[in-house]
Parts: structure tokens; C-alpha cells; sequence
């Protein structure tokens, strides 16, 4: 169970392929901590923007979430997207990496060979062979404590767009042998 999501879009009238006799107000969000991708129903009179965090999780005690969730939906999958949920995934999935830069800095520092001619490290985008090589070196010399650190001491100007674009392509099914941050 995701405690936080991201919306990507809200519809104040629900989807229009809903055959619910009263709409309500959705919201398609991003889960924080699996990042499963969700359909999200808000309390009437709720009006939500793009990339708000929202608590899904009840107070102690109760068994409804904090306004203005009334409840998640369901699960949903990568087709099921709006086009705006699409257009504002990438600045949601940043927003999740910076909030928590250890969860993906564990990914640079402790990443395996896959076989012998293949490491984990080259599944993001923008990392070959001689990067790959840089950031091996360079976390045996010392881990790296930020994104900031890995721009500086290897050629990786974007890890934090790489693990982005990663998460991405996990969630929209690209790569289904391996998953780095998207649970199966």
C-alpha cells in the first residue's frame, strides 16, 4: 500500500468512459514508495494541481484517509493514463527521486554485474560501458552521498534523469526482464 502519491492529472467530473450515474472527482497519481501508478477518488468540491502530494494513509485509529482523498480506486496501468498524467510522469518520478536521493543514490553505489559482459548500471539510459567503468572506480574509492557528487566525479551529468527515464520505461512496460524501481 502506497502512503503518498503524486497527481498527474485530476478530472472534477471523473473519467469520461466511467459508467458511474454520478461522476466524481479523480485524480491519477504516482505511488511514492512503489510507485505504482493509481486512480485516485477525491471528496466532492475538491479541486486539486498537478504534482500535489497526497496522504492516502488513515490516521491511527480510522479507516479513512485525510481530505481530500475519500478513497484509492484501483491500481492502473501505463495505457490507462491521461495525456496529461503522461506529460507531468516525468516531473512527478523527479520529484519522488529528490525527496529521497538515498533510496536511489543505494541504487549507483551498490548496483551488480549482471554476467560477465553486462552490469545492472547500464540499464539507465546514458550510461555505457566507459561510464559504467567510472562509477564502479569511483564508489569503491568512496560512495557517493548525492547526485550532485556523481555529476563531479564521473561523466553522468543527469543521473537523476537517468533513473527518471528508467522508471519510466519500467512503468510503461518497455522492460519486462528487469526492474530496478518498479516492482513487478
Amino acid at each position: 500500500m502506497e502512503r503518498y502519491a503524486w497527481v498527474l492529472d485530476f478530472l472534477p467530473a471523473g473519467r469520461s468512459t466511467d459508467r458511474v450515474p454520478h461522476k466524481e472527482p479523480i485524480a491519477i497519481a504516482v505511488g511514492q514508495d512503489e510507485l505504482k501508478l493509481l486512480e485516485v477518488v477525491l471528496r466532492p468540491g475538491t479541486t486539486l494541481e498537478p504534482l500535489t502530494r497526497l496522504d492516502l494513509t488513515p490516521p491511527e485509529g480510522s479507516q479513512v484517509p485525510p481530505p481530500p482523498v475519500d478513497h484509492v480506486r484501483r491500481r492502473i496501468g501505463f495505457p490507462e493514463l491521461t495525456t496529461a498524467s503522461r506529460s507531468e510522469l516525468p516531473h512527478a518520478l523527479e520529484g519522488i527521486v529528490r525527496a529521497s536521493p538515498e533510496r536511489f543514490l543505494k541504487f549507483f553505489n551498490e548496483a551488480p554485474a549482471l554476467s560477465r559482459r553486462f552490469h545492472m548500471l547500464e540499464l539507465l539510459p546514458g550510461i555505457g560501458k566507459k561510464t559504467m567503468w567510472e562509477v564502479i572506480e569511483e564508489r569503491r574509492k568512496k560512495p557517493f552521498a548525492s547526485f550532485e557528487e556523481i555529476e563531479t566525479r564521473t561523466r553522468l551529468r543527469t543521473p537523476i534523469l537517468s533513473v527518471v527515464e528508467r522508471i519510466e520505461k519500467e512503468l510503461s512496460g518497455e522492460d519486462e526482464k528487469y526492474r530496478l524501481f518498479v516492482p513487478r
